[in-house]
């Protein structure tokens, strides 16, 4: 059986103990990779699409991790270009958990880059992304709670709901338009 099909076979899933909290440090990530040719557009900056698959990806991981189960992107909050990357730059993605509801968890993603000849580290992209966990027929599952390690964590989740807080009137008011 070929790779794909081993995928689409697997719909066995592990039990998951949703009384049992995990902290915002057991699922962050870093991922790293070097910008080549193909990353870019004939300006020599990395295409922001690149930037934007690779933080997808890494939040995913994020996701995917804390919930122990296959998940999809349901909204992008944010994605802030704020520098350009360059071929021969490395990007690092940083992704951690800000929030987790039943089913969906909200991701934090900064990107910088470094140049390895001269050591400069910028920061390039900063991004919120938000996932729901599937079960095994593709239906949002609950995925356990979010429970801080320490008061930075607790300042993060906390922070985290004021934000959503303001989401929610936010979309009410624009309903109303």
């Amino acid at each position: 059986m070929d790779a794909f099909h081993r995928i689409l076979s697997r719909r066995e899933l592990p039990e998951v103990d949703l009384t049992k909290g995990r902290s915002i440090a057991y699922s962050r990530t870093t991922t790293s990779r070097i910008m080549e040719v193909l990353d870019a557009n004939g300006h020599g900056n990395v295409h922001g699409g690149v930037i934007m698959r690779m933080v997808d990806e890494a939040a995913a991981i994020v996701a995917i991790k804390h919930s122990q189960r296959p998940v999809v992107t349901v909204r992008v909050d944010r994605f802030d270009f704020l520098a350009p990357a360059y071929i021969g730059n490395v990007l690092y993605i940083y992704s951690a958990l800000d929030y987790v509801g039943r089913s969906s968890m909200e991701v934090r993603v900064e990107v910088n880059t470094e140049d390895l000849i001269t050591g400069e580290v910028r920061h390039v992209a900063s991004s919120q992304l938000i996932f729901v966990a599937l079960d095994a027929n593709g239906k949002p599952t609950p995925v356990p709670p979010l429970e801080p390690a320490d008061d930075a964590e607790l300042a993060i989740i906390e922070r985290a709901l004021r934000r959503r807080e303001r989401a929610k009137k936010i979309e009410a008011e624009l309903k109303d338009l």
